[in-house]
């Protein structure tokens, strides 16, 4: 039984065809590398990990809440309408919220994978070619872990239209920055976001250690976007770069929206008006999508983008002050936490070894 076989959707397709046309570089100059760049591929080398051993996949999702998230991490959780239902029609609506996440992780690792694989034929720099090439490897990974955990959900969701219109702009730019801004500022920028809550809300050890080591390997992602960019936004007219931030708001927008799930609620039976206008008059999605940017914000203002037009959609958008979040104190907290995850696995192998 592969994946398709499991979505909820009946028709969804199996395959997603992007035609491309942009250019490869061969760089024949090998020229003397940036030093962070060149020590960032060391750290992409030396961190590597095997999935099947560093996971531990006897572990079981829970039937009734899988990842044994909190109640209110189903945004309709306190909805009139979800709270009528019974318990057992509740639990279903949160198996199925749940696998509709790990689904749109899946996804957007796939397309992580197929963009990073691209930066390594259109990047000019070697020094970015050669840590473009160990981001494929930990992003075909990623695509491993999210495929196995979504597995045990025995349910499947497709990829959102909003996250689709954004590969397909990403995929078919024939700029190599478009490719960076795309997928190593918005798409992965969001996905820590929504990566994090699950790693520090999920009382299921298997759900909580998945994302720890994704995002333990995505704090270098958005570390070498932002080198890479930082060093050519300068040398760009303002009219390109008015270019670049009109993508990125648009961007923006796409990718928080995606997050109403609309097709969920429709494939469940739900009502979706009820849902949607409970969603925004609650305010729990828009809270939630706020913090969403806490890594986009001050990655793009970091690279450079930080003029009127992006300055003013931020702050339509109400994420302006986010602009302040030491970017590079994030990485560093997923990559202590990725390691107390393995610190406790350790110690449970220690244990289960003392007894035997």
């Amino acid at each position: 039984m592969t994946i398709a076989d499991s979505y909820a959707i009946p028709g969804t397709p199996r395959r997603w065809d992007v035609p491309q046309d942009y250019v490869t570089c061969f760089n024949w100059e090998f020229a003397p590398e940036r030093t962070r760049l060149l020590g960032l591929y060391e750290r992409g080398k030396t961190m590597q990990w095997n999935a099947t051993d560093r996971i531990d996949w006897s572990q079981e999702l829970d039937p009734e809440n899988p990842q044994q998230l909190p109640p209110e991490m189903l945004p309709i959780n306190a909805a009139p309408f979800f709270q009528r239902m019974a318990p057992r029609e509740q639990s279903e609506i949160r198996r199925h919220h749940q696998a509709w996440g790990i689904s749109q992780f899946l996804h957007g690792e796939q397309g992580a994978l197929i963009c990073a694989a691209k930066i390594v034929q259109q990047v000019p720099d070697m020094d970015a070619k050669f840590y473009a090439a160990t981001q494929v490897m930990d992003e075909a990974r990623h695509v491993e872990v999210y495929k196995k955990l979504l597995e045990k959900f025995g349910t499947a969701y497709p990829m959102t239209r909003p996250l689709q219109t954004l590969l397909d702009q990403v995929l078919q730019d024939r700029r190599w920055d478009m490719t960076y801004l795309g997928m190593q500022v918005v798409i992965e920028g969001l996905a820590l976001a929504a990566f994090a809550r699950i790693r520090d809300h999920a009382q299921n050890p298997l759900a909580a250690a998945v994302n720890a080591y994704v995002m333990e390997d995505e704090a270098r992602h958005v570390a070498f976007g932002r080198l890479s960019l930082r060093d050519y936004y300068p040398q760009l007219t303002q009219h390109e770069r008015d270019e670049r931030e009109e993508f990125l708001v648009e961007a923006c927008y796409h990718m928080r929206d995606r997050f109403d799930a609309l097709g969920l609620w429709e494939s469940l039976g739900l009502p979706v008006e009820e849902c949607l206008r409970y969603l925004q008059e609650s305010g729990v999605q828009a809270a939630f999508r706020s913090r969403l940017f806490t890594r986009i914000v001050p990655t793009v203002r970091d690279i450079g983008l930080w003029g009127e037009k992006i300055r003013r959609g931020y702050e339509q958008m109400g994420v302006l002050d986010y602009a302040k979040v030491d970017i590079e104190a994030q990485g560093a907290e997923d990559e202590r936490v990725a390691r107390e995850h393995d610190a406790r696995r350790a110690h449970v192998e220690e244990v289960i070894r003392a007894a035997e």
